[in-house]
């Protein structure tokens, strides 16, 4: 339990010490979040782990070099340099993205992307159907935790306040939403990626 317990400040301390593990267990704590925020936005496994390694490259060159100015902000910090990388993708490619401000949510950020091909898209199309209607079957309480901390990038504290509840009860609320997706995911055998 003592290992859970380290803060990522130490860890940075102890990697720009020397300690290469604490490298590793930092990549092996952000990873999911860094990785699908990257791939919310690229919408391609190839491009997400390249942009992935690239930004813990500069990552570990920033931290090496003493630049990194620790204020118990590691995680915004490198999602920030993967939003800049994403955004550097898109410009190397000339296109940038394209996001939806129609209020409602969507897990597909990236619209109108000409690369897809016709049968892409009818993939992207059925696998965002699919999943809105797995949310919609969650109980209403999981379902606006969940739709509140992913599709509109609120923290736990966020949520809190706007449901009035604890941030532990926010945190067991989207705890049980994600274990009752994968649940039926799996009972269903319903496949969310092409």
């Amino acid at each position: 339990m003592k290992h859970e317990l380290i803060t990522d400040a130490v860890l940075v301390s102890n990697y720009i010490k020397g300690d290469e593990s604490a490298l590793s267990e930092l990549i092996t704590k952000h990873k999911q979040k860094i990785y699908s925020f990257i791939y919310s936005k690229v919408y391609d496994r190839d491009i997400t782990e390249d942009i992935f390694q690239d930004t813990f490259i500069k990552v570990i060159r920033t931290l090496r070099l003493g630049k990194y100015n620790e204020e118990g902000k590691f995680l915004p910090w490198v999602m920030r340099i993967a939003h800049n990388l994403v955004i550097d993708h898109f410009r190397k490619n000339n296109r940038m993205p394209k996001f939806s401000n129609t209020g409602e949510f969507s897990i597909f950020s990236v619209l109108s992307d000409s690369s897809l091909d016709a049968e892409k898209g009818m993939i992207k199309e059925q696998i965002e159907s699919d999943l809105r209607r797995l949310i919609e079957e969650l109980p209403e309480e999981q379902k606006a935790v969940l739709v509140m901390r992913m599709y509109n990038d609120m923290s736990f504290k966020e949520i809190s306040e706007k449901t009035g509840v604890s941030i532990n009860t926010a945190l067991g609320r989207m705890r049980y939403a994600l274990i009752n997706l994968r649940k039926v995911i799996e009972e269903k055998n319903i496949i969310l990626t092409n």
